[in-house]
């Protein structure tokens, strides 16, 4: 299993890839937290685990983004090395695109992250339609 401090490497590594300009006001920078946080309206039955967030805290941190290691260990645990760093990119540029639309105003990865919850509540249905069944 990947340990916490290689999460961390990884994660330097890909942030020291992007342009310096990408962190504009991120003042709090990447956090990796040891945590396993699932959202607390997703469903037992198929929890939906919060692998990372974009915070705007006006009145403490500032502008920072949140990796949870536990919650990554649930979801990619499993994956190979090369995978988890495809996550952890993936995860990594998912989150620098919210503090970026923040910036400029804009919502729409926001929106999209709905829409991706209403999906997700759909998929749900179906668990109660099954056993609703005779």
């Amino acid at each position: 299993m990947i340990t916490f401090d290689e999460v961390g490497a990884l994660l330097d590594d890909i942030a020291d890839e992007l342009p310096e300009g990408i962190y504009r006001e991120l003042n709090g920078g990447i956090m990796l937290l040891p945590d396993t946080i699932y959202d607390p309206e997703s469903d037992d039955r198929d929890p939906l685990y919060i692998l990372g967030e974009y915070h705007e805290d006006p009145y403490g941190l500032g502008r920072y983004i949140a990796i949870y290691y536990g919650s990554f260990i649930k979801v990619y645990g499993h994956e190979d090395r090369e995978m988890q760093k495809e996550m952890l990119q993936e995860l990594l540029y998912h989150e620098l695109l919210h503090h970026l639309e923040s910036l400029a105003g804009e919502q729409g990865l926001e929106l999209q992250d709905a829409v991706e919850f209403a999906e997700y509540k759909e998929h749900l249905k179906k668990f109660d339609n099954q056993r609703e069944k005779p």
